[in-house]
């Protein structure tokens, strides 16, 4: 198992194992590595473990971390880093135990020879790169272990090995229960690359005991002769012969065995090979806790799915009492024939609401016509809602139905209602009022049999007191209202609302991607979300799509953490605020750049110079907003 080394000025080094997918490094005694040092923060960093791949980074800012001596925010750990921590010496190693130097004394007092089983060793670490490689490539656990297995019987020589696991070894979140049972035999292979069919009468009950008692990797050269072993009936009714055999750790717990044997050759295995066997323990238990991990991801998301049965209303997802008013006006709401008027901030997700009314009202079955008021150009919009007649205007080379004539029998949803100037709003008041409309052009009325749902993200008493709408259509739309609240103000929907975004697109975009981190988690509770669900939503889209890891973090969801900021000249944090402001606005807009330069009140060539900033962004002072690229 990979671990982490610290040598405190005073005593000898203490060891701790990297386990967990997060492992938190910092003065507090709270942290899974505690580093007694006054000049290490209460956290100072954590290591976090994707799967594949063991990186570093920062927790709090002000804490310093260097790398092999030069300084670094996030970086990804290889075998033998020397990391500092403020003034704390640490160091990082993917294996519990060294591998013996060249010349230095073995684990018998025997010296090893610096060529001594040279070409030995060297295919031993071409199988464990041949098998490293197979790790990215094979998805199944059974076929990741049997792999490994040939691989070790091919380096070592033995005719069979077997990968045995303690029952109970591991709990249901992928960690060590700390309650060991029976050994059995997990997978199993024969030096012709088969599964051994009969397993009974292949393992040695003593020395896979003893192994497991010590945490102890062991060789027995010749087993009936052994001073230890060859009293033992399992020796003997076996007739073994050479063994080796490594625990598989976990927690610091031993959870299980690799055991390989060669019952035809004495004197088979050397110190050398059952390093090489310890190495691949630490694969496999590597292996058999991420599967684990994997299925409690899958777990939780089985969980989360059913815990969402009682959190949906349709698409909708929300059990916070502003949303359940929501839900119950809804549902009385939805099999009249009224009108409705929904409002709510941009991104709030008027569209779905008024979908959701169609879908249980008596028009279900009938059309669902979606009309966006402020997306259209003036002079078309009338054509848009009310079609028009051959010859009715330059361009008009044939007669068109219009949206009212495509929702008659169903339901026509007019989102953005305000943006539509005052002449038109007549002539839309008319249509409501009488269910009849005229083509653009043509003097005959057509009926229309529909219901209509308008939504707004304006305050339209404000509208109609600044004479920008009528408020005779007003009371027309506004026969039964249901306001959206913003997402800051639905405490845990909005988790609950990630999560189910999370693993809607993870999916559709082929993402790894399998969950957050806690940090993650956090800062979106905390975060303001001004765009609402519509910003949530492209925020975690641009994060599958960018981010390697299984899991998202602060960083990949582009939030803030605790922390001050660095401080700047006014007239740069001024157009720093600006800059920001802009973008946000923007991506509350879904990237309408006209839209968002009417609501700024300025030139719409004034947020595509913001745009090109964004785009080729100018080195700042403070070296890290929005924008600027951060290297390790």
């Amino acid at each position: 198992m990979p671990i982490l080394k610290w040598f405190p000025p005073s005593g000898s080094p203490r060891t701790y194992v990297l386990y967990k997918p997060v492992t938190t490094i910092g003065r507090a005694l709270g942290n899974d590595v505690p580093v007694a040092s006054a000049d290490v923060a209460d956290t100072h960093a954590q290591v976090i473990f994707d799967g594949r791949d063991f990186n570093l980074e920062e927790v709090e800012k002000a804490g310093d971390i260097q790398i092999n001596g030069k300084k670094k925010r996030r970086a990804r750990l290889v075998h033998g880093d020397r990391l500092t921590l403020g003034g704390a010496e640490l160091a990082f190693s993917m294996f519990d135990e060294p591998a013996v130097p060249r010349g230095a004394p073995a684990a018998d007092g025997a010296s090893v020879a610096p060529a001594e089983g040279f070409s030995a060793r060297l295919a031993g670490v071409r199988k464990l790169h041949e098998f490293s490689e197979k790790l990215m490539m094979m998805k199944s656990l059974d076929e990741l272990l049997e792999a490994m297995l040939d691989a070790v019987i091919e380096v070592t020589g033995a005719e069979k090995g077997l990968l045995l696991m303690l029952e109970d070894a591991y709990g249901s979140d992928g960690s060590a229960t700390g309650q060991p049972g029976k050994p059995t035999i997990r997978a199993s292979r024969h030096v012709n690359k088969e599964a051994i069919t009969e397993l009974s009468g292949n393992v040695s009950d003593s020395i896979v005991r003893r192994v497991l008692e010590s945490g102890r990797p062991l060789i027995v050269s010749d087993a009936l002769t052994d001073d230890v072993f060859r009293a033992s009936e399992s020796v003997v009714a076996l007739r073994l012969s050479s063994v080796m055999c490594a625990p598989l750790l976990s927690q610091g717990q031993v959870t299980g065995v690799l055991y390989v044997g060669n019952d035809r050759v004495k004197g088979l295995f050397q110190k050398s090979q059952l390093d090489l066997l310890s190495i691949f323990a630490s694969q496999a238990s590597l292996i058999l806790q991420n599967a684990m991990l994997l299925n409690a991801l899958r777990a939780d998301n089985e969980n989360l799915a059913a815990e969402l049965k009682d959190k949906r209303f349709g698409d909708i997802i929300g059990v916070c009492p502003s949303m359940m008013d929501v839900f119950r006006k809804l549902q009385k709401v939805a099999t009249t024939d009224i009108s409705v008027l929904i409002t709510g901030e941009t991104g709030t997700g008027k569209e779905l609401i008024a979908r959701e009314v169609h879908r249980r009202s008596n028009r279900a079955t009938g059309p669902f016509v979606v009309i966006n008021c402020g997306a259209i150009p003036e002079n078309l919009i009338e054509s848009e809602l009310f079609g028009h007649i051959k010859g009715a205007f330059t361009g008009a080379i044939a007669s068109r139905p219009g949206k009212f004539q495509a929702a008659n029998g169903g339901t026509l949803f007019l989102d953005e209602i305000v943006e539509r100037p005052l002449n038109l709003q007549v002539k839309l008041l008319r249509a409501l009022q009488e269910r009849v409309v005229f083509r653009v052009g043509d003097s005959k009325p057509e009926k229309v049999d529909i219901r209509v749902v308008a939504a707004t993200n304006r305050v339209l008493e404000d509208e109609i007191k600044a004479n920008r709408f009528r408020e005779d259509l007003y009371y027309r739309l506004n026969v039964v209202n249901i306001w959206l609240p913003p997402l800051r103000e639905r405490g845990d929907d909005v988790m609950i609302i990630a999560k189910a975004l999370l693993s809607k697109y993870a999916e559709e975009l082929h993402s790894k991607v399998q969950g957050f981190t806690p940090q993650a988690l956090v800062a979106i509770r905390k975060h303001n979300w001004p765009g609402n669900i519509r910003q949530l939503e492209n925020r975690l889209k641009k994060a599958l799509v960018l981010c390697d890891k299984t899991l998202l973090g602060v960083e990949d969801l582009e939030l803030d953490q605790a922390g001050e900021s660095s401080i700047l000249p006014l007239e740069k944090a001024k157009e720093e605020f600006q800059r920001k402001y802009v973008l946000e606005v923007l991506e509350r807009n879904n990237g309408n750049r006209t839209q968002t330069a009417r609501d700024l009140g300025v030139d719409p060539r004034t947020i595509f110079r913001y745009l090109e900033r964004e785009q080729n962004p100018m080195p700042s002072a403070a070296g890290g907003g929005p924008g600027s690229g951060r290297n390790d």
